[in-house]
């Protein structure tokens, strides 16, 4: 595919109508990126024209999968659809959320053929995915059936944390009940190998507790006793290096001072909220447990500046870094995978 130390990135452009199309164009340009790292740009030519004449970027060359290598260090790749018009800023269609998909899994199936290392994926949005009829609630998920990845789990990093969600896209309401112990283990297991697949020296792991205080023996919430300590229990029995449950008000600060390699909690807000207030502007997401790197920036689509040319591409610029040392390292879930479905649209 390439030549020795060329490592070859696709960046999907996102939603159409959201910042994504405006912030990978911007990281994929960022002079600071490894020049023998190949940028693809993957999604409408219309799009990264508009944003390479706006930002006053040279408009990339043409590269196909299987095409050879690529002499530039950003070249774009229309794997389809055609947009016919240029979308309207910070409308969700569902129309938008069909060619994001379909970026998404050009990349996925040229990731799984060798032609790309990596992938860094631009946001999408969850209500379009609705509204286009696409049976997945966010890219872990979908990504995960595409590459028949048997475990996934969202590991957010920013501000000096790393975070896995044993629930992801949950309701709130429903958390604890669908809070499982083999959720629990199969976060730490997941986190433990991409501390080592990142070279974090710390590999002790905090669990955080689900209940205020962690449940005061009981009197504020018995999940503790009965799903969190045990999956704990079982974790240290098979050589894990984990402590818990600790209530999330202390844990935090202390894996922020760099006492624990990494932390696992319970539900999304419980993760995302300490890591976005440290982190807002350039944290970054990785899924474990896929056989190819995606990394993502840590944000949304951003309808309500969408257009108008101001979006941070930090998240995004961190994301393609991460992707490009990542993919130089072997990765641990490589062949931890089954026959890939069909993708669900």
């Amino acid at each position: 595919m390439s030549a020795v130390g060329r490592i070859v990135l696709g960046l999907t452009l996102g939603d159409p109508a959201g910042i994504g199309p405006e912030v990978m164009v911007k990281a994929a340009f960022d002079s600071t990126l490894n020049p023998a790292w190949v940028r693809v740009l993957i999604g409408s030519p219309l799009l990264i024209r508009h944003w390479c004449r706006r930002l006053h970027h040279p408009l990339p060359p043409d590269w196909q999968p299987g095409s050879g290598l690529a002499r530039a260090s950003v070249v774009q790749w229309d794997p389809g659809p055609v947009l016919d018009a240029f979308p309207l800023p910070g409308q969700c269609r569902a129309a938008g959320a069909r060619a994001a998909v379909s970026w998404i899994r050009a990349a996925v199936q040229a990731g799984l053929a060798g032609e790309l290392h990596g992938m860094v994926t631009g946001p999408i949005n969850k209500a379009g995915l609705h509204r286009a009829g696409v049976d997945y609630p966010g890219h872990t998920e979908m990504l995960a059936d595409w590459m028949g990845a048997r475990q996934v789990g969202m590991l957010l990093m920013g501000g000096g944390l790393r975070v896995v969600l044993a629930t992801r896209h949950l309701p709130l309401a429903e958390v604890a009940r669908r809070l499982k112990g083999e959720s629990i283990e199969e976060a730490a297991v997941l986190l433990s190998q991409g501390l080592q697949w990142m070279g974090v020296r710390k590999q002790e792991i905090a669990v955080a507790a689900l209940n205020p205080h962690g449940g005061d023996q009981g009197v504020l919430g018995r999940e503790e006793q009965t799903v969190i300590e045990p999956a704990i229990r079982r974790l240290k029995r098979a050589g894990y290096s984990v402590v818990g449950p600790i209530p999330a008000d202390v844990l935090f600060y202390q894996a922020r001072r760099g006492r624990y390699g990494g932390v696992v909690a319970m539900y999304h807000d419980q993760g995302l909220g300490p890591l976005k207030m440290l982190a807002f502007d350039s944290g970054i997401n990785i899924t474990l447990g896929l056989p190819l790197v995606r990394t993502s920036p840590d944000h949304g689509t951003a309808y309500d500046i969408a257009g108008r040319g101001v979006a941070s591409a930090r998240s995004a610029l961190m994301a393609v870094r991460l992707a490009g040392r990542l993919a130089r390292r072997p990765n641990p879930w490589r062949t931890n995978t089954q026959r890939p479905t069909g993708p669900r649209i």
